[in-house]
Formats: structure tokens, sequence, C-alpha cells
């Protein structure tokens, strides 16, 4: 692993694991943040070998210059993230400003300070939002919204950086993503399940693919320190795609609670979506969305420490309080 790794978004959902993990695995962390808000009290609660630094897209060229003095690689996951209802006047120029011209900036930047390897992650939504048969990186993109256009053109924007300056990148696409904290519709699931809601979802039939976020962890970990392979696009997933019944059943069991689940036309719950303004929800729902990581296990030989089963256990765990966690991956 690289002497000293930089990690933006390093307060988020995936940032903060990753952290906890490059700093356990011996390496010196430097996280990046939006806002000294942002920062723990006391600022250095994470203990020896992580110090933190803010860094965002309207930071100066000195502040980006200092943020990576000494830095051998960058695990860039910092991002506007996707919105169901977005309510920006310009939501496309939101998402390029940060997503895409930050992104570019950085990893100019990095170049310059004799950064090694640059790792971004992207999102699947660069590849479509469904398929009726796995994606896999030879995919032609077809991003769909705002969110993903601007994932997509960052990748473009990274390549062009790399065949300017040699530094090394590395993308990593992730479908949905669980675990310890995590928010969202998954979140909603969570409290849906809990509360012994009834959901007329019995009939569904899809294909979903997942990543547990100590999986995510380990893939972004392999693709900062393996010198193997550079200028690679990856798609990381759990490896066993789940449908939306089986899904909610498994979550269930997780949580100690049964799925009460009931047949309903699947037609007519589109419809209901369409008149409600949730037709996204209903197709994340109902859809199938489907990944190949063969590529990544291949080349890196990487494969994900947790099976889902597990994944979901320590999720549950995290959601009823108990604290529990499961042991690292070695």
């Amino acid at each position: 692993m690289a002497d000293v790794v930089l990690v933006t978004g390093a307060n988020g959902f995936v940032g903060s694991a990753l952290c906890r993990r490059l700093r356990d695995a011996g390496t010196r962390v430097r996280g990046g943040v939006r806002d000294r808000s942002n920062i723990p009290m006391g600022g250095s609660s994470e203990g020896e070998g992580f110090d933190w630094v803010v860094l965002h897209d309207q930071s100066s060229e000195e502040e980006v210059g200092q943020a990576l003095h000494g830095v051998q690689a960058v695990i860039h996951l910092a991002a506007r993230v996707h919105i169901m209802e977005d309510r920006a006047a310009d939501p496309l120029g939101e998402f390029r400003r940060v997503n895409r011209d930050w992104t570019e900036r950085l990893a100019q930047a990095a170049a310059r300070q004799g950064v090694r390897r640059f790792v971004y992650l992207s999102s699947i939504k660069v590849n479509g939002e469904e398929s009726t048969v796995p994606f896999t990186e030879q995919d032609a993109p077809n991003p769909q919204d705002p969110y993903g256009i601007s994932k997509w053109e960052a990748e473009q924007a990274l390549a062009a950086v790399s065949s300017e300056t040699g530094l090394e990148i590395v993308v990593v696409r992730s479908p949905l993503v669980y675990g310890p904290g995590v928010g969202g519709n998954f979140l909603q699931l969570l409290n849906v399940l809990r509360r012994g809601i009834p959901l007329p979802l019995a009939l569904v039939e899809n294909r979903r693919s997942l990543i547990f976020l100590g999986n995510l962890v380990d893939a972004l970990m392999h693709c900062a320190q393996d010198t193997r392979l550079a200028g690679r696009t990856y798609l990381v997933s759990d490896g066993e795609d789940l449908s939306t019944p089986e899904l909610i059943r498994r979550i269930a069991k997780a949580l100690g609670v049964n799925a009460r689940l009931w047949n309903f036309p699947l037609p007519l719950l589109r419809l209901i979506g369409q008149v409600l303004g949730k037709s996204m929800v209903t197709d994340r729902l109902l859809g199938s969305m489907q990944i190949d990581s063969s590529r990544i296990r291949r080349e890196l030989d990487w494969h994900p420490p947790y099976p889902v089963d597990d994944g979901l256990a320590e999720t549950a765990a995290w959601f009823s309080g108990t604290g529990v966690r499961l042991p690292r991956a070695a």
C-alpha cells in the first residue's frame, strides 16, 4: 500500500469505513472533508497516522497542493450524489461542476504533485439503469440522468489527464452500497420491515446486483495498491444477485422479523408509482440491474471477502443498535 493515501469524502458512508481499513492496514491516511465542521471533535480522534484536511471544489490551488503533498495515491469518493427528486435549477450543471470539473482539477493537481495512482469511485449508472443481461466494462456507456452523465464525463476527463501526464487511473463502478450507516431507500426498507408493514412485491422476478460496504472498501484498497494494472475500469458487486422479494426475505431474517410479502399485479404497481410521481422507485424495485464483476476478479485476483448474508447481518446489527461487527476480512 502507498505510504500516504488521500481519501476525499473521508467522513462519508464509504469514506469513513475506507479510512478505518486503510489505517488498520498500516497506511498513513489523509482524510479530505468539505468543511471543517465535518471534522470530528478534537480532530485527532482517528489516532496516529491519520490527519484531516479541508478539500473541495472551491479550494485554492495552494490548498489543493498542500493536501496532496507527499501523497502517493488518491482515492476520490467525494461527489454530488444522486438525488431522487433534484430541485436544483440546473441539475446537470451542478453535477458537472462537482463530479466532472472538480475531479479533473484534482487529478491534474495530483499529477503535478507526483501522485502515482488515482482511484475514482464512479457508478454503475454510467452503464445504464436496467439490464436484461449483466453489464460489463465493454458495454457502451448509457447514462440516463444528470448524475450518471456527470460520472461518465468525469471518467473521460480522467482518461485525458492520464494520457497527458502518465497519472495511473483506476475507475471503480459500483451499484447500490449497503452496510452500517446506510441511508436512502435501503434505510427506508429496513424501517418498513422492522415495523412489519406488508409489501406488495411477492410477484417480482427481477435480479439486482448490490455491494456490501466492506466488499467495496476491500476492492478500492486493491485498486490503490495493486501495481500490475492501471488505466482500467472495474465493475464490482457482491457476486450474488437477488430478486427484490429474496432481498427482502434475507434482510428480514437478519433483522429477526417476518417478511410480509403479498401478491399484487405488477402493471398496476407501476401505474400507482407513476401517479404518485415515484416511477424511479418502482423501477428499481421491479426492474433488473445485474453486473458482471469477473474482470476485477480475474485481473486483480479480487474476491468479495463478505458473503451477502454476512453483509446483511452486519447492516441489521447496526440498524438494531447492537453495535455488533463481523470480524475483519483477512
